[in-house]
């Protein structure tokens, strides 16, 4: 939960949490996420008994086999400017991260979808899609 939405998901446990306690009146937390590794922690974070509250569906529940790709990008990638013939002494233009993870998810998602797949792409925030 330690991301940007962390502190809002945080404060909206405790704020139910608090109702629970100050009503005596037990409210229902469902709690859903495709990619969420680390259930077991969010399920004790919400207070939740994992033997008799925690449910955990699995890849074998799925009518459709996921398969996961994970990309990664170590430095910043030196390209020739666009259009331009190399120069001696010219500088390459530098591609962020960013734009390389980018383009690399497009090409990879576009792949998919040229052999009849079809494609889920996941970023860490909002402003990335």
């Amino acid at each position: 939960l330690n991301e940007d939405r962390g502190p809002v998901i945080e404060a909206l446990v405790a704020r139910t949490l608090r109702l629970v306690e100050s009503s005596q009146q037990m409210i229902r937390i469902v709690g859903l996420s495709a990619t969420l590794p680390n259930y077991v922690d969010v399920a004790l974070f919400l207070r939740v008994n994992p033997q008799t509250g925690l449910y955990h569906f699995g890849a074998e529940y799925r009518p459709v086999p996921l398969k996961q790709t994970f990309l990664g990008v170590t430095k910043r990638l030196e390209k020739p400017r666009e259009g331009a013939k190399p120069k001696e002494g010219r500088p390459a233009k530098a591609v962020s991260q960013q734009t390389q993870m980018l383009e690399l998810a497009f090409d990879k998602a576009l792949a998919a979808l040229r052999r009849g797949k079809q494609v889920m792409v996941f970023v860490h925030a909002r402003n990335e899609t």
